[in-house]
């Protein structure tokens, strides 16, 4: 069966259909020795010889696996510095993985890492609005107007950006406070970057779920697999803020937690 080459690439694990057809573009790619620049070209992967960077690509079993970062640890598949990366928490997995968005460094939680591009791409693209759920440590203690900030938009490098609902959780830590933000989209450090421009410095950011998939009690530095029901749960929601205008309602809350 023919199959666009971005995405026989992605279901090969080599990475989002959006990467791949930069790989494609930059003359990365060969198909039966012959370097493909066409995004559009199909392939038949099980008669066809797909390489990349002149090493074959064999396509894989779909693996879905949760891990529970710890702060110090790199979302990339390669470090030159030899740092701690989120790969390392799964030796056990053969396949090659990559991480679903990321955590920068010095933040922790959930991560998903896959094979599975297609999936990985449509969990983190904005215009498909998979909701991802943190859990912040703030230095002092933001006021209404602060978050209404986050909701209403804040202005940084790439552009305006904005919370999908925010909760003041009454657990307090001294005199910072936690904060429990959701957003729709993903932008380098974003929590990070928002409440840095309203005077707020973030001591502690831990994600706790992407969609339907919560971290739960896994403990940091331990991983699992997704099991079929969450794959599809994952799936399901995916699919149904594709079929629905997105939801502009901003929610501020203080709640007990």
């Amino acid at each position: 069966m023919m199959q666009r080459l971005n995405k026989v690439l992605a279901h090969a694990g080599v990475g989002s259909r959006r990467y791949c057809d930069e790989l494609i573009a930059a003359g990365r790619v060969r198909v039966d020795g012959q370097i493909i620049r066409d995004l559009g070209v199909k392939v038949d992967p099980f008669s066809q010889t797909l390489a990349v960077d002149d090493a074959t690509v064999r396509l894989e079993k779909r693996v879905y696996w949760l891990v529970n970062k710890p702060r110090g640890y790199l979302c990339t598949n390669h470090d030159p510095d030899n740092r701690p990366r989120a790969l390392d928490l799964i030796p056990h997995v053969e396949q090659r993985v990559y991480t679903v968005g990321r955590l920068d460094e010095h933040s922790e939680g959930l991560l998903l890492l896959t094979n599975d591009g297609d999936l990985a791409y449509e969990c983190m693209h904005p215009r498909f609005g998979v909701e991802k759920t943190y859990r912040v440590l703030v230095k002092g203690s933001p006021d209404r107007a602060d978050l209404q900030q986050l909701l209403d938009g804040i202005w940084i490098a790439e552009g305006r950006v904005k919370a999908k609902s925010v909760k003041r959780l009454k657990r307090r830590s001294g005199n910072d406070t936690w904060l429990k933000i959701v957003l729709a989209e993903g932008k380098n450090r974003e929590i990070r970057r928002m409440l840095a421009k309203l005077g707020h410095k973030v001591l502690r950011l831990t994600r706790i779920a992407i969609g339907p998939i919560g971290l739960d009690e896994l403990k940091p530095g331990r991983s699992r697999r997704l099991t079929p029901g969450e794959v599809e749960a994952l799936r399901a929601s995916v699919q149904a803020l594709r079929d629905q205008p997105q939801d502009e309602t901003a929610i501020v809350e203080d709640v007990d937690e």
